[in-house]
């Protein structure tokens, strides 16, 4: 069951999804993706820590199950709602304004994508749009990523450790934020779509 943890003020759209995972992370990933429908409106931006020098086939994967498009953004790229954005290896996945930025700016806790470079810059850019959601891997990237959504006003979201194939990374953001969400990976999709859809009808 999902566990709401704190309160935040109503009537601010959630329409900007940021998700970090590491090892575990595929198929983490890939059953989110399949959970999602198809009028899944918001833009979702995903970091996944892979090797620098291998290609990532994520965007296929994902696609392949999905009914939402997945591909690897462009510096400089327009969001677009309802897409799945992937990090390419060895790039941070930013958002300034209303676009995307792929850079190669230095690595942030040894890792290049770094999940807390996307949760920060989305949370400056979007404050209380933003939903955070931390997935399975190992060591601590995203804890601080996620604190920085929080205390700009986001929602925040941990898979529960004891869900997750590999407990570093929820049990790390866990040690930082009380979390607003602490569900098994199952519960997530329906929870994103729950979210999203409620903030839009606030705003209609």
């Amino acid at each position: 069951m999902a566990t709401p943890a704190l309160q935040k003020a109503p009537g601010h759209p959630r329409d900007i999804v940021v998700i970090g995972a590491s090892a575990g992370g595929v198929t983490a990933l890939l059953a989110l993706a399949k959970a999602l429908p198809a009028d899944f409106s918001a833009p979702i931006f995903i970091v996944l820590h892979v090797g620098a020098t291998l290609p990532s086939i994520l965007p296929q994967l994902l696609s392949s199950v999905s009914k939402l498009p997945a591909r690897h953004p462009q510096n400089g790229e327009l969001i677009e709602p309802g897409v799945l954005y992937v990090a390419p290896p060895d790039h941070h996945l930013l958002l300034e304004g209303d676009r995307i930025l792929v850079t190669q700016g230095p690595k942030e806790k040894r890792f290049r994508p770094s999940i807390d470079a996307l949760f920060r810059s989305a949370a400056r850019t979007y404050g209380p749009r933003v939903i955070g959601v931390v997935l399975t891997g190992y060591l601590n990237d995203g804890a601080l990523g996620l604190w920085w959504v929080q205390q700009l006003g986001g929602l925040t979201i941990v898979q529960d450790p004891l869900d997750a194939e590999q407990p570093a990374m929820p049990t790390h953001a866990l040690e930082v934020v009380v979390p607003d969400y602490l569900v098994p990976l199952a519960q997530l999709g329906p929870l994103l779509v729950r979210l999203t859809r409620a903030a839009k009808s606030v705003m209609q």
